[in-house]
C-alpha cells in the first residue's frame, strides 16, 4: 500500500463553496477513485490550507492516476474545484496539489 499526502491553498472566500461541494461529492468521481485503487481518502482544512490523504492499493500508480485524470466525470468535477483552489508556489512541475514526503508512520 502507498500512502499519499498532499496540500493546496484554499482562499477564505472559496471555503464555503468548496466545503459545500465536498459534503456531496459526485458518485461517479467516488466510483472512479475506488476503481483506481484509491481508498481512505480524506481532506482536512487548516485556515487557508487543504491537506489530503489517501491510500493507494493498486500495482501501477501512474496508470491509475492517469485513468482518474482521463475520466470525463472527474474532469468535470475538477473544472468546478480548480478555480476554488490556489496551488502552492513551491509545488513540483506538473503538480496541482503539492505532494508531501512521508516523515513518520506507525501502524
Amino acid at each position: 500500500m502507498r500512502r499519499v499526502a498532499q496540500v493546496i491553498g484554499l482562499p477564505a472566500e472559496h471555503r464555503e463553496e468548496y466545503e459545500r461541494h465536498h459534503a456531496a461529492v459526485w458518485p461517479g468521481v467516488l466510483e472512479r477513485l475506488a476503481r483506481s485503487h484509491v481508498h481512505n481518502y480524506s481532506i482536512y482544512r487548516h485556515g487557508e490550507l487543504l491537506f489530503s490523504y489517501f491510500e493507494y492499493t493498486g500495482d501501477d500508480y501512474e496508470r491509475d492516476m492517469q485513468e482518474i485524470a482521463d475520466d470525463p466525470e472527474t474532469q468535470r468535477w475538477w473544472a468546478v474545484q480548480m478555480p476554488l483552489q490556489r496551488p502552492l508556489e513551491d509545488r513540483a512541475d506538473g503538480e496541482w496539489w503539492s505532494t508531501l514526503p512521508e516523515v513518520f508512520h506507525q501502524d
